[in-house]
């Protein structure tokens, strides 16, 4: 657990963003902004870890057809500078929206 709370991370327990402009699954974080925020990416199917729901993870075309992880309904993203463990961007407002570490039910912690 966090300061938020529970979150979900990946198996190293770096934690996963949500960018709350984006209404759908399809990502809008591109150039610049995913150097600072890079996606989630997946090669297949991504397995669920401990304090996940299988049932909300998905994924998303990119393009230059990658994948990126989804969790419900949102693609994933990792905080350039966090580290296993550390939540440095929790409710900040970089490229026309607010950054969001993702609970386990889905929902961006408040």
């Amino acid at each position: 657990a966090s300061v938020y709370g529970g979150v979900t991370a990946d198996g190293g327990g770096e934690p996963f963003y949500l960018f709350d402009k984006e209404g759908t699954k399809k990502a809008e974080c591109y150039g610049a902004c995913a150097s600072v925020w890079p996606p989630v990416l997946t090669k297949g199917k991504p397995i669920a870890g401990a304090g996940v729901e299988r049932s909300l993870l998905g994924t998303t075309r990119r393009s230059g057809d990658k994948l990126q992880v989804t969790y419900a309904g949102h693609p994933l993203y990792y905080y350039v500078d966090d580290s296993p463990g550390t939540i440095l961007c929790h409710d900040v407002d970089e490229f026309g929206g607010l950054w969001l570490v993702v609970k386990p039910d889905g929902q961006p912690a408040s």
